[in-house]
């Protein structure tokens, strides 16, 4: 349990799911509406339920962060595709990562889901995450979250809208975050053009939030990827 929450709705994820028109918006107004929602992730060991806490918002084709920005490629296809779908994609040969694209098809924006706070499921989490030091800790982070929800390119494209509850991802309505409560910033490691956009956005003092950390040169950033615990 995270120390300060009332987990009284906790169990209550019968919410229904966000529609399709939810992520057919522009990036930068589905980002932070979607702090608060619920993901569900139904595995083989059993469903689980993470509230999100904190996400980026990528532009696709015109923001040099995007893995779009250069145009289509077999990696990236699901992002050109409809909105309410999910990209997943491997990193640094170690670990995935889980978007949501948003805008308009062929727009290829999407939302990286970088922490979440683990409602349903901590046994099944800890399994995937044993040197997590607390709950807290389990979705801290965009590969901790992935590996902690068992997410892999398998669930690539996946549609999050579907009203079929056995359905791999979706996500729900969840709770409302009021606008007081969200803060924005620039994106953790993106260099270049795109380090600027102040387009992360976390629920402030949400203590499953993870820590920023600017752009590191390539060789220097592998370095310390190597000594860093993400999963």
């Amino acid at each position: 349990m995270i120390a300060g929450r009332d987990r009284t709705r906790r169990n209550d994820d019968s919410h229904t799911p966000l529609p399709r028109s939810f992520f057919d918006r522009p990036v930068l107004k589905v980002a932070p509406e979607l702090l608060g929602r619920y993901l569900v992730r139904m595995c083989p060991d059993g469903r689980m339920v993470l509230r999100i806490t904190e996400v980026e918002a990528y532009g696709g084709e015109s923001d040099p962060g995007s893995h779009a920005y250069r145009g289509r490629t077999g990696r990236n296809a699901s992002m050109f595709g409809p909105p309410g779908h999910a990209y997943v994609y491997f990193i640094y040969g170690m670990w995935f990562s889980l978007n949501l694209v948003c805008g308009p098809e062929h727009h290829a924006s999407g939302v990286l889901l970088r922490a979440g706070e683990v409602l349903i499921g901590e046994e099944q989490a800890r399994k995937r995450r044993p040197k997590a030091r607390n709950d807290g800790e389990l979705a801290k982070g965009p590969a901790r979250l992935a590996t902690a929800l068992d997410v892999d390119r398998r669930l690539n494209g996946t549609d999050l809208c579907t009203p079929d509850q056995s359905a791999p991802l979706r996500v729900l309505t969840g709770e409302t975050v009021s606008g007081e409560s969200v803060r924005n910033g620039p994106r953790t490691g993106v260099g270049g053009d795109g380090a600027a956009h102040p387009w992360r956005y976390w629920i402030d003092g949400d203590p499953t939030v993870s820590p920023y950390r600017p752009h590191q040169p390539r060789q220097r950033r592998r370095q310390l990827d190597a000594g860093r615990p993400e999963a």
